[in-house]
């Protein structure tokens, strides 16, 4: 399951039927969960975890040292769940010391060509990073988040569940769970009615994130008011409730 020119260090920790692919590099403190495939010429470099039924592609670089300037070779980790698709020439760099020590990607989440993921981001479950999308250190996605190809994330941004940020869009402040942004800088487009639609959402729930939006971006209320409003109609409602949230945990404010 291991070709002849591959380098695996005597300490990694592979599963029986992983493969390893020609002139791949495993480090040491390396974990490679069972039913794994390595292609040819990928560098896997420890502290790293991946777990079960990962694909990477060739030339990927996985838990390379991060480009932070304060990094100063401390030992930080990489940590990728189950089931995820990591392409060609992908770059996923553990975290530093100053935040987490961490970079975690959780399951089933796929990371087309040249995405890049900096130090100490979080990546939730089934999201999508198409072609070159870069995320800069100490990013948050939400679950089934999607970027388009050739969009950037500012360094501490969030991006809430189920949001979807169109192509080549700069993203500067927290995109909120649902919307749809496109544009240098980011700007709101509405609801990720598509996404929602092909989740499952029912049609009670959309009509009330409809509703939900427009208190925010249609209606001149300030944040603290629209949240006023927000938590006094829909209470009750959960799928708004994660609406809500990912407003009031803004850190950097939110795209508008």
């Amino acid at each position: 399951m291991i070709h002849p020119t591959a380098i695996v260090d005597s300490s990694a920790r592979l599963a029986d039927d992983v493969e390893v692919g020609p002139f791949s590099v495993i480090g040491p403190d390396v974990e490679i969960g069972a039913g794994s495939v390595v292609g040819p010429h990928v560098v896997v470099k420890g502290p790293t975890r991946l777990g079960e039924r990962n694909r990477i592609f060739q030339f990927a670089s996985v838990g390379e040292d991060c480009q932070d300037k304060k990094y100063a070779g401390e030992p930080t980790r990489l940590e990728v769940g189950d089931d995820n698709v990591i392409r060609e020439g992908v770059t996923l760099h553990r975290g530093t010391v100053q935040d987490r020590g961490v970079t975690s990607i959780g399951s089933r989440n796929l990371l087309m060509a040249y995405a890049h993921v900096g130090h100490d981001c979080v990546i939730g479950d089934d999201c999508i990073l198409a072609n070159q999308a870069t995320l800069g250190g100490h990013v948050t996605l939400g679950n089934h988040a999607i970027l388009g190809g050739l969009s950037a994330v500012h360094q501490f941004c969030h991006v809430g569940t189920h949001a979807m940020c169109g192509g080549g869009s700069i993203v500067t402040k927290d995109i909120p769970a649902y919307l749809m942004v496109n544009g240098n800088p980011a700007q709101a487009h509405g609801l990720n009615l598509v996404g929602l639609k092909r989740r499952g959402f029912s049609r009670e729930a959309l009509k009330a994130l409809a509703e939900a939006y427009k208190v925010v971006y249609r209606q001149g209320q300030t944040l603290e008011q629209a949240l006023e409003t927000l938590t006094a109609r829909y209470a009750d409602m959960p799928e708004v409730e994660v609406f809500i949230a990912s407003l009031r945990n803004s850190t950097r404010g939110i795209t508008r």
